[in-house]
């Protein structure tokens, strides 16, 4: 599979179907970025994996096959059926949950463990709040990291 003939849509086609994986590719743009959403019959599930992690290895593939050929190379995200994005307005939804708790109670509220995708979402979508602050945790016996909510000072 030659890498610098190929544009990432053919990589990534090229990749899916060296998996086993039988695709159609949307070409989106999101935010400045471009996004291959991912449309199959029967693969959904086994392309986006447990919490997303297969769909995250398969993005974090495709870049790196498209910078060892290219170190400018734009980076790419992909989707499954619109699960990436789907699952991101929920975590936004669950930072300004969480927010409007502290703002309310003046409490910390400390999220469950997510991996640094998910917790950017997290920062971003509270970054500009006057009222709160974020901050990723390490969590006790782990390498995880969580995310707290505190009032800001």
């Amino acid at each position: 599979m030659s890498v610098s003939t190929q544009d990432p849509k053919s990589l990534l086609e090229s990749l899916l179907n060296n998996l086993g994986f039988e695709a159609t590719i949307e070409e989106k743009e999101k935010d400045g970025v471009k996004v291959f959403d991912l449309q199959t019959p029967n693969d959904s599930g086994r392309l986006i994996g447990r919490k997303g992690q297969t769909l995250m290895d398969l993005q974090y593939i495709l870049n790196r096959m498209l910078f060892q050929n290219n170190e400018n190379a734009e980076k790419v995200q992909i989707d499954v059926a619109g699960y990436r994005f789907s699952e991101q307005d929920k975590l936004a939804e669950k930072a300004l949950k969480s927010a409007e708790q502290v703002r309310r109670w003046g409490d910390i509220v400390e999220l469950e463990p997510m991996n640094s995708y998910d917790r950017r979402i997290i920062h971003n979508t509270l970054k500009d709040d006057p009222d709160v602050e974020t901050q990723s945790v390490e969590v006790d016996g782990t390498h995880d990291k969580a995310i707290i909510l505190r009032p800001k000072r």
